[in-house]
């Protein structure tokens, strides 16, 4: 699994993931590798929200980071604007983030959906037709669909 430490010897998919969090006016905040991190539903290694800001240790998945940030920007275009740890938000809306996190995968260099999809399936993500790749290709339709009616094109959101 792909973790934020390994960034270290990606600088090309480095540079790219804080432009585009930039570009969504996200921070993020690297902690020690003990540390505990604010706003993470899950725990440690998991990413973490509060806010604008994202939290992460080098062990933290970057689906996790991508998760969480893509909560953020979808929670703002559903009119809920930021939170703390929980997006809230629907079944709907749960797989249109992962729909967006997938399709920035696809635009950040040396990354991809498909290397993407298969840390969300080793992590435990699970869809009605099974793995990621298989939602991804056959069933997303209403995912994409979500994102278009809220400006969060391919286009607009990578």
């Amino acid at each position: 699994m792909l973790t934020i430490g390994a960034l270290a010897d990606r600088q090309a998919l480095r540079h790219a993931l804080d432009d585009w969090l930039t570009r969504h006016g996200l921070a993020l905040v690297h902690h020690h590798p003990d540390d505990a991190l604010p706003g993470s539903y899950w725990g440690a290694p998991e990413a973490g929200v509060r806010g604008a800001t994202l939290h992460v240790r080098d062990d933290t998945p970057l689906h996790s980071l991508l998760h969480e940030a893509c909560h953020v920007v979808c929670s703002r275009a559903a009119g809920r604007g930021n939170f703390d740890r929980n997006a809230g938000g629907d079944d709907a809306e749960e797989t249109a983030v992962c729909a967006l996190q997938l399709l920035v995968a696809e635009a950040l260099p040396g990354l991809g959906w498909r290397r993407l999809a298969r840390d969300m399936d080793a992590w435990g993500y699970r869809f009605v037709v099974g793995s990621t790749t298989a939602w991804f290709r056959r069933d997303v339709v209403d995912a994409r669909s979500w994102l278009v009616r809220r400006g969060l094109t391919p286009a607009g959101c990578a």
